[in-house]
């Protein structure tokens, strides 16, 4: 399941890091409003693709639950972002999707958000390496 949790972040970076390539249709091209509504849509499965992942990773597979709280508040902001989207709100709507990238790569570069945690050692005071030698 981690890898799994690695895979749909990777995938949610790359969605968020294009959607800006969309804005940029949006403006030059006809179409570029369907293709940018197409981006939105993609962000907001591949988020929500994330917190079930993440849940996953954390339940069955006995990771840390710290992925969970990153993953829905992503969600929030994606909806957020989504809202001031539809809104017109451009003056938060471009910083929130900056915020939105930096977030995603956080998530990306945290190597412990996808491992489970360490095994612990039956006897206090010694590491679990140490306890299985």
């Amino acid at each position: 399941m981690a890898t799994f949790l690695r895979i749909t972040i990777g995938l949610q970076t790359l969605a968020v890091f294009l959607a800006p390539v969309t804005a940029g249709l949006l403006l030059t091209t006809p179409n570029g409003h369907s293709l940018h509504s197409a981006s939105a849509y993609t962000i907001f499965v591949v988020a929500v693709v994330h917190v079930v992942a993440a849940v996953l990773a954390w339940r069955p597979g006995g990771g840390p639950p710290r992925p969970i709280v990153s993953a829905t508040v992503f969600l929030g902001l994606v909806l957020a972002q989504v809202a001031l989207g539809i809104a017109h709100v451009t003056v938060v709507h471009v910083p929130l999707g900056v915020l939105l990238f930096g977030f995603s790569l956080l998530q990306l570069s945290r190597r412990s958000a996808c491992l489970p945690p360490p095994e612990r050692s039956r006897r206090p005071g010694r590491s679990a390496s140490r306890a299985a030698a």
